[in-house]
């Protein structure tokens, strides 16, 4: 599995009946999470007295606040970013994606020539923060305006307010197209989709039904010497090894190379053991 265990800032304490209980920064955050089926007794005595958590009512939820700020910063390595209390108890970052940043960061350094980077569904740019210390210009597509704004804060705290990115508000689809049509090429791309939503006018978007599509358009715009390509999923349904065969027969088929494809993780204290928290394909030429 791909571990991310060199933060600092964040902890994941401890795991159990569908709850995780968390440490970002200074602030203990207990959030649901559908994978922690195990019901053993929460002994941890921060439990009982966390900051902030995040419950469930329903077929919705929101968070019981008790002595929190509604925003703070933590840190991984030389990058910054600002977390808070959102919607569908998010925080605005994803830690175990810190993994991810460490392995095409160092690909990003090693590769010794200009490098450009697609980040597509980019969110709040923990990846893009990631893909510009390191040394390339960035690409950082979201279609919401809200999202893409926190991003261009996390590049402002981490001191890349003027690096060479490029912030788009768009459908990544409909941009991918588009920049076939201009003939942009990339040396790499990120892509993070959503499991599921809806379009502006209700239309429902399933990860299944539209990944096969989102990789054929990704292959077009890379360049003749790519460098990496990164795929994640958060749907349970989309297995790691499923992504790996489409990356294979599309990216792999043109290019050679070779992907890796496992679960991302991050360390629970308590156990000593790891939590899964989807998946992602790596491939390198």
């Amino acid at each position: 599995m791909f571990l991310a265990d060199l933060w600092r800032d964040y902890e994941l304490l401890d795991t159990s009946d569908g709850e995780r209980l968390e440490r970002w920064g200074k602030y203990i955050l207990v959030r649901p999470d559908p994978q922690i089926i195990w019901k053993d007794k929460k002994e941890h005595p921060l439990w009982e007295k966390p900051d902030a958590r995040y419950k469930r009512n329903g077929g919705g939820g929101g968070w019981v606040l008790k002595n929190i700020p509604d925003c703070w910063n933590i840190s991984y390595k030389d990058m910054k970013f600002e977390i808070s209390p959102m919607g569908f108890k998010h925080t605005g970052l994803f830690p175990e994606q810190a993994a991810n940043w460490d392995w095409f960061s160092d690909l990003i350094l090693r590769a010794q020539r200009p490098v450009k980077v697609l980040n597509l569904f980019a969110y709040t740019g923990g990846a893009t923060v990631a893909a510009a210390k390191a040394g390339a210009s960035v690409c950082h597509v979201d279609a919401s305006k809200g999202m893409v704004e926190r991003a261009k804060h996390n590049a402002k705290l981490s001191g890349l307010e003027d690096a060479p990115i490029r912030y788009i508000v768009d459908d990544c689809k409909k941009f991918l197209e588009r920049e076939i049509r201009r003939g942009n090429k990339y040396d790499a791309v990120i892509m993070d989709p959503p499991s599921y939503g809806r379009g502006p006018r209700g239309e429902v978007w399933k990860l299944e039904d539209q990944i096969c599509e989102l990789i054929d358009l990704s292959l077009q715009v890379l360049s003749d010497e790519p460098l990496f390509f990164l795929l994640n999923s958060y749907t349970t349904g989309l297995s790691a090894s499923a992504m790996a065969y489409l990356v294979d027969i599309t990216i792999g088929k043109k290019y050679g190379g070779k992907s890796d494809a496992q679960d991302l993780a991050l360390p629970v204290s308590a156990s000593g053991g790891a939590l899964p928290c989807g998946s992602s394909v790596r491939w390198t030429k």
